[in-house]
């Protein structure tokens, strides 16, 4: 491979999809930069995606096969893995046995996985992470339409003159797709944003109109819509007549629950004049887009909330045609692959129904397999609660992490423990599935391996390797072909190339489809490697003779299921209501700059700066309601379990309900396992947790003492109660707090150095419980601690700075004891935009010197919000303090 090629790739973080152009370089670093010929970004890329290249590092990697811990090599890994499985199928039958994927998987190695489980071990018993974040919609479309189809494309967002954002923080969730929309509006500001979301986020804060709904209280305001619609004599019923069925129960379902403004504003919690307002615009603007999110799948009534939006634009024949639509954002890279494939529990590969058995019929005879699953697996809380209950006794997890994203995970990492044969597919040395595993198999990661992805607007796009496999790691669908082969199924899974599977893949879509499933990619069933190579991003519908792609004929009536269907729907409170003993909702969320559990992400230090450690937002009046102060650290309680964060008082959070990021596990932060908290309710459609409402309960936790360390590698505070943990670019930063002070610091802090020698500085204020302690070497900083009562101490990134230097002088020596920078110019603030690592405390300075007033001002003198513009809300704030104050 020449090392300064340049390769063009997909990023593998949310369903965008976006190009990118990578280079590996002589030095061994990695050039990475948006493709500008990429139809999903045209060359922009987030936060995320312009750091991927400080995430490809081999330290801390799997980089052998394991069992028990100790290296093995292949053939011993692999002929083990397949001489359990097949034990406990031959013993218990092939319900016993399961995998779990992931929306990480290329669409072949999805492919393969499927197909091993469904069609050759014979059980529905592999489902996918994307359970958890967008099946709701799967369920939707399909009751909807007959078959899980998004019908937009990104293009429609920007035709629209309206797009109304559900459960969605794009902003910050799919940051270059919301940037396309802002430059729609840039350039027709008539264009409205509207933005539903219980939260005042960065996508709210650049919307015309934000209702903070109550949470769970969607279908209200989608039926009060769709009546709305019906009494202002808006509705297409010409459409309706010819195209769809079901729209008159429908229509009367949404009139007997929400039969006013007064009634459904009662209903959401909001302001009648803003319902008022957002029916008018919607009724009187054809071109609308709805794009949702997790907001409205992670629900016990997800899928009627999906179905609640596809009900108003069917009823208004506001589908496809340019610049309208109901539009699914998937969550992952590849979520989108993974339902074609028939990666989720109860469904069959190619868009085929498990339960249908000529469609059984069908996937066996292409297959050439006669033992094709006749139900639907288990999904995935009930799969994992099955494991707990010992009915399943071997699971293989594929690149990703139950242990710390499943609902209920205390009870799950207690069923991964008890379980009889665990194996792991993983990238990384140290997960928190480590310890539960018998057999750990190195996969390839990002930038190692080859194959496809789809995202959100049904464009599949190449993912190729620009690096070399790193020790024994290969490719999961190596993995998975070599142990079908010692299962017995060598006929069926030959040593294919991945180009080779993605041909297959893409002529089952065909196969006995005769234009009746939308999902159609035949046209790329007789792909030369050479081609496959060289594949374009594409998207389908692909049938055979149109490699160019065909249109949706969606705007004409032609649905899979000859009309699409309206749900009368019966809005339904969540499961659990809030209480006298858990008197506030949790809902958990992602948060800028970090990515699912923080595997890749955790990897880059620009990443980890701006919302460092894992925090609790809660308003102002819940704050002092329930005795919890900003900066401080809280106790959260659930019904499932416990966990502590660090308190973020903000106005932008609405009253009752608290927001707690999903992101951080056991290596990064110690008790902070948002989905300990979270409750395994699930949508009796879709199977998809309730991960936006669990009543929670707030209390204050008062340590003895609150510090930080920094040092330049890896340490396990196991005094502190709490501890936090983040890379930067040459050190760790922990935050601690303790609930009892060590009774001699200076000791306590030389025995968690091992030793190390050195020259230590140190100060100590008995009566005033401080502590601060430095240690030298040949005069570069090697650790230094802060230890106070409160939660005040010094800024973290004017300290990291020092350790830059390769020897301190007696000025920052006397700052560092001194516990403050000696000029504010030395302190550049908390990170603001991630992009360019800009600080808070910088772009202060820079707006008071500059006289800037605008965020293009600010992006000229800094760069900052002049890339992926996911900082521009948090840039105004900065601006529009600078003219209050």
């Amino acid at each position: 491979m020449n090392e300064t090629a340049t390769v063009k790739t997909t990023c593998p973080y949310c369903g965008v999809g976006c190009g990118v152009l990578a280079s590996a370089l002589p030095d061994g670093t990695v050039e990475i930069k948006g493709d500008p010929e990429h139809p999903a970004n045209f060359g922009r890329l987030c936060s995320k995606g312009s750091a991927l290249g400080e995430t490809v590092g081999l330290d801390g990697r799997l980089l052998y096969p394991e069992i028990g811990g100790e290296r093995v090599g292949w053939n011993a890994a692999l002929d083990h893995v397949a001489g359990r499985f097949r034990e406990v199928i031959d013993q218990h039958g092939p319900d016993a046995v399961a995998f779990y994927v992931s929306g990480q998987l290329l669409t072949e190695e999805y492919y393969l996985a499927n197909k091993l489980m469904k069609g050759f071990i014979g059980s529905g018993n592999i489902d996918t992470n994307s359970r958890l974040c967008m099946s709701s919609s799967v369920a939707g479309y399909k009751r909807a339409f007959g078959e899980d189809v998004v019908p937009c494309a990104y293009e429609d967002l920007e035709r629209a003159d309206l797009i109304v954002f559900a459960g969605s923080n794009a902003a910050w969730c799919h940051p270059v797709l919301f940037q396309r929309v802002l430059a729609a509006k840039k350039a027709r500001p008539e264009l409205k944003l509207v933005c539903i979301d219980p939260r005042r986020t960065a996508t709210a804060q650049q919307c015309d109109l934000h209702l903070a709904i109550q949470p769970g209280a969607d279908v209200w305001l989608f039926n009060g819509l769709l009546d709305h619609l019906r009494r202002h004599d808006k509705l297409d019923y010409t459409f309706l007549e010819r195209h769809a069925e079901g729209w008159a129960a429908a229509l009367d379902a949404a009139r007997a629950s929400a039969p006013s403004i007064p009634a459904v504003a009662a209903a959401c919690g909001l302001a009648e004049a803003d319902v008022a307002t957002f029916y008018q615009w919607f009724a009187r603007t054809e071109k609308a887009v709805t794009a949702w999110s997790q907001g409205v799948n992670q629900s016990s009534t997800g899928t009627d909330k999906v179905n609640a939006i596809v009900n108003v634009h069917l009823a208004t024949g506001r589908i496809g045609k340019p610049g309208m639509g109901p539009f699914s954002f998937t969550g992952q890279p590849n979520a989108m692959g993974g339902r074609e494939v028939g990666g989720l529990a109860n469904q069959l590969a190619a868009h085929l129904d498990i339960e249908n058995p000529e469609h059984r019929q069908w996937v066996g005879k292409f297959w050439k397999a006669s033992n094709v699953a006749t139900k639907p697996g288990l999904k995935a809380v009930e799969l994992f609660e099955a494991v707990g209950r010992g009915e399943i006794k071997a699971l293989w997890v594929m690149a990703t992490n139950p242990a710390v994203s499943l609902p209920d995970v205390n009870a799950v990492r207690r069923a991964l423990q008890a379980c009889e044969f665990l194996v792991v597919s993983e990238c990384e040395a140290r997960t928190d599935l480590q310890p539960c595993a018998h057999v750990r198999l190195p996969a390839l990661g990002w930038g190692e391996k080859d194959g496809t992805v789809t995202n959100s607007e049904r464009r599949i796009s190449r993912q190729r390797a620009f690096l070399p496999a790193p020790g024994d790691a290969k490719q999961d669908a190596w993995i998975i072909g070599e142990v079908a082969r010692r299962l017995g199924f060598a006929a069926a899974f030959p040593d294919a190339a991945p180009w080779e599977v993605f041909c297959e893949h893409a002529r089952l879509s065909g196969f006995r489809n005769g234009g009746e499933r939308v999902f159609d990619i035949s046209a790329l069933g007789e792909l030369t490697a050479e081609d496959y190579d060289a594949l374009l991003p594409a998207q389908w519908p692909l049938p055979q003779g149109k490699p160019e792609g065909a249109p949706l004929r969606f705007a004409d009536g032609d649905f899979p299921a000859g009309k699409a269907r309206l749900l009368a729907l019966v809005p339904e409170a969540p499961r659990h209501a809030v209480d006298a003993e858990y008197p506030l909702v949790l809902n958990t969320g992602r948060i800028r700059d970090q990515w699912h559990t923080m595997t890749r992400t955790a990897r880059s230090a620009r990443l980890n700066r701006h919302l460092p450690e894992p925090f609790l937002e809660i308003h102002p009046k819940d704050a002092v309601r329930h005795g919890v102060r900003d900066g401080e650290l809280a106790r959260l309680q659930s019904r499932w379990g416990e966990a502590q964060a660090r308190v973020r008082v903000s106005a932008d959070q609405r009253v009752g309900s608290v927001f707690l990021p999903m992101h951080w596990n056991d290596r990064f932060a110690r008790r902070a396992l948002a989905n300990a908290l979270v409750n395994p309710v699930t949508d009796p459609v879709s199977g998809e947790p309730e991960s936006k409402h669990t009543p929670l309960r707030v209390e204050p936790w008062r340590p003895a003492w609150y510090g930080f360390l920094l040092a330049r590698r890896e340490l396990d505070v196991a005094e502190a109660a709490y501890c936090s943990r983040r890379r930067d670019e040459s050190l760790w930063l922990h935050e601690l707090a303790g609930e009892a002070a060590p009774q001699d610091w200076r000791v306590w802090l030389r025995a968690l150095a091992a030793g190390e020698g050195g020259e230590w500085l140190d100060y100590l204020d008995t009566a005033a419980g401080r502590y601060r302690a430095a240690l030298l070497r040949d005069g570069r900083l090697e650790l230094c601690l802060f230890v106070s009562p409160t939660a005040e101490l010094p800024p973290r990134e004017w300290l990291a700075g020092l350790f830059v230097h390769a020897s301190l002088t007696q000025r920052d020596r006397a700052s560092l004891l001194a516990g403050k920078p000696a000029s504010a110019g030395d302190d550049p603030g908390k990170t603001v935009c991630a992009c360019f690592n800009v600080g808070e405390n910088a772009l202060r300075r820079a707006i008071a010197a500059q006289g800037l007033t605008t965020v293009e001002q600010i992006g000229a003198c800094l760069k900052a919000g002049s890339n992926c513009g996911s900082c521009v809300p948090e840039l105004k704030r900065l601006l529009g303090a600078a003219v209050a104050g």
